[in-house]
Order: C-alpha cells, then structure tokens, then sequence
C-alpha cells in the first residue's frame, strides 16, 4: 500500500461509501466523509474520520470538502423523485468535476455502472458514460469502477413477493441471467482499488457477484428463505412506468429506468469487451437476499 495521504469519500452515506470507510478505516488510513445530511456526521466522527457537509451540487461546499485530498472517490446519486431527473444529474456532475479541477488531487475513483461505455440508448446509464467522460477532463489518474446491478436493489419488491408468491420482473425473460453485486462488495473492491493505487491515466474495472443470476433464480431462492412458493413473472413493458411511479419514483427517473431495462433486456448492458478487468465479489444472492428478508 503507498502512502496516498487523504482519502475523501463523497455520498459517505451510502452503502458503498459506507463499506469504503469500514475497510480504509482498517487499515488505519486518513479519510474525511462527505455527507449532504448533517446527522450523519458524527458516525463517521466515531469511526476516527473527518466529517464535512456538502450537496453534490454545492461547487464551493464541494471545494472545502475536499481540499488537500490525494484521492477522491465520486458517486453521482440522483432523487428519484427528481422532477426532471437528466438535469438534475448534469448539474452534479458538473459540480463535482468543477469543485475536482480546482482541487487538483492526485487520484479519482468513480463508481459507474456496466454499460457505462455506451454513448446513448440506455437510460439511467447515459449519466455515468457522462460522469466517466466528465471526470476524464480532470488532470488525474482515474479508475471507474463499474457496477453491475445492486442484489439490494430487490429490496422494494421482497415483502410485495413473500406476501403475494409473485416476483414481478423487468428483466425478460426471467430465465435470462444478468450480472448482480451486493453493494457493499463494490465498496470494498473501491477501497482496495484507492489502497493499491494506480499509475494509469485511466484504469476500468467491473464490479460483479460471485456469480450471475436470473429473476428466476432470484424468486427461487427468495422462497427458499421464506418458506412459501414464489414464482417469478414478467411485467408487460406498457405497466413498467406506472409500477414504477406506485412505488413512489418520480416519472422522469422511472422512464430512465425502463429504458435501461429495454438495454438490458437487449444484452446491451454488460462487461465492455476486452477493456479492463472483472473483479468479483463475496456475497452471493442468498446472504443478500437473507439481509434483505431480515430488514423487511
């Protein structure tokens, strides 16, 4: 490990900037949190960091919080309920990468997304191809990191499931396995990656489970874990928008997720070839459903 000075981490209080300062904390390591919410400050006070508050959007904010960082870890997270969801990520991400420039660190590590590498067509994912682009305007070695869907992200749905024995499903067809990671899992793989270091201008790694799984497969093991039969369903495209938004998402961001899922379901998201390398995460599908069971 060399020695790399402050490590900032932005969107502190997600579960991936969660489990990156777990691990650096580890390894005794210098980190300031950054967090937009105010109460979560002092948990990360408690585990030995630096706390400073900042909206993702608050370039001057952003700028005092990350001043004399060696290495910066971005994410770029978006309200679902965003009136005009594409907007509201551009201003966040120019906001991010203005506040970068001026401070100038060493080093970037940004959590991106599988599909990252395509230029339009994929809905939600269009923001990290312009998050990789943006950041690469920035005088820094930058690794992306990019994340296969979150095994968590089935959280809205388990208890609708137990209840009900109908997983509803917008990946189609639910027999059609795609690549899935726990959250946490790509947190740490950050950590190692920010730990290790890179010489390279620009490095690409994909964020995977140890394994990959179908809506099937996910319905399958939820039951297991219940006791009780469920059984995986397709959702018709037309009913995806307002399913979406009767879960509480914002139209503007629901329409970006089902374009992304018609990427998905057209094999367009996935492990850029030949560029960069796969690295896998611990958790499999059942512990993190389990988790999710158990919270429900």
């Amino acid at each position: 490990m060399k020695d790399t000075g402050m490590f900032v981490v932005l969107g502190a209080a997600g579960k991936i900037g969660r489990a990156t300062i777990g691990a650096l904390r580890r390894h005794h390591v210098p980190v300031r949190a950054v967090v937009r919410n105010p109460s979560h400050a002092e948990e990360f006070r408690a585990l030995g960091c630096e706390a400073e508050i900042a909206d993702l959007r608050d370039t001057p904010a952003l700028v005092r919080a990350t001043k004399g960082a060696t290495a910066v870890q971005v994410i770029c997270p978006v309200s679902v309920r965003a009136d005009d969801a594409p907007a509201e990520m551009e201003a966040t991400i120019r906001s991010i990468v203005d506040a970068l420039n001026q401070v100038r660190p060493e080093s970037i590590l940004a959590i991106s997304d599988y599909g990252a590498q395509l230029a339009a067509g994929t809905g939600i994912t269009l923001t990290f191809h312009h998050l990789e682009a943006q950041l690469g305007t920035v005088p820094a070695a930058l690794t992306v990191l990019r994340s296969a869907e979150h095994m968590q992200n089935w959280n809205r749905l388990v208890g609708r499931a137990i209840e009900t024995g109908v997983l509803p499903s917008l990946h189609h067809p639910v027999t059609k396995s795609f690549p899935t990671v726990s959250a946490g899992d790509v947190g740490l793989m950050a950590a190692d990656l920010l730990l290790s270091g890179s010489g390279d201008a620009l490095r690409v790694v994909h964020a995977e489970g140890p394994n990959r799984y179908s809506t099937a497969d996910v319905a399958r093991t939820l039951g297991d874990i219940a006791g009780r039969k469920i059984v995986a369903r397709e959702l018709p495209r037309q009913d995806w928008v307002p399913a979406l938004v009767g879960g509480g998402i914002g139209t503007s961001y629901a329409e970006l997720v089902a374009a992304m899922f018609d990427a998905h379901n057209a094999g367009r998201i996935d492990v850029e070839h030949g560029v960069g390398e796969v690295r896998r995460g611990d958790t499999d599908l059942r512990a993190a459903l389990t988790a999710l069971v158990a919270r429900s």
